[in-house]
């Protein structure tokens, strides 16, 4: 069974269980599941925003997050690991991955969205760029990396996928917003727990 989400770059985590329902038609809106029901997989979608996923072996759960800026600056990750250490695990034994998103070569931001990041988290301004009197290269995979390990998580994976840089494999929103596209597709992450009768 594999669950997802209406995102609205929230800071809203569910956790699913046996008695969650599953389907198109009922997905709960939010940005991060967590769950430890074995044969349940949870799922996100992205196509420039970062998609994470989190396993905690040791406590047999898992995680995924939709972490937009927004969602970021919102808290979606603190959230996210604070709902796993609240059904069991440990920050050190809980392990993140960071997948493709938009790298800082290609994501040139404004004023606005810069202060809006540095309101909320002063120390994230070695993350910004300057390219122009108002713009800015914003490395949001590092902002995401820094706000796990600041959630007390020591052991995160980034895997410097851009998303806006692989045209021939991954989708990327400002990419089809730059070609004047309607849209593009979008990348989706997923994790689970198998029982062992499937390993």
């Amino acid at each position: 069974r594999m669950f997802g989400l209406r995102q609205t770059h929230s800071r809203d985590c569910l956790f699913i269980d046996t008695a969650s329902s599953v389907g198109s038609a009922t997905r709960p809106v939010a940005d991060a599941l967590v769950t430890g029901t074995t044969n349940h997989a949870i799922s996100i979608l992205t196509a420039d925003c970062v998609p994470v996923l989190f396993a905690a072996p040791s406590a047999g759960l898992v995680g995924a997050a939709h972490a937009g800026w927004r969602g970021a600056v919102s808290g979606i990750l603190a959230a996210t690991v604070a709902m796993m250490v609240n059904k069991g695990a440990n920050y050190q034994n809980i392990e993140a991955v960071i997948g493709p998103a938009i790298q800082q070569k290609n994501y040139e931001v404004g004023e606005n969205l810069r202060s809006l990041v540095l309101d909320a988290h002063p120390d994230a301004e070695v993350l910004f760029v300057r390219l122009l009197k108002d713009k800015y290269l914003f490395d949001l995979p590092g902002f995401v990396e820094m706000l796990l390990r600041g959630a007390g998580m020591h052991r995160v994976h980034n895997l410097n996928i851009d998303t806006y840089g692989e045209s021939s494999s991954l989708f990327s929103h400002r990419r089809a917003m730059h070609a004047a596209l309607p849209d593009s597709g979008r990348q989706i992450s997923v994790i689970g727990i198998l029982s062992k009768a499937n390993n």
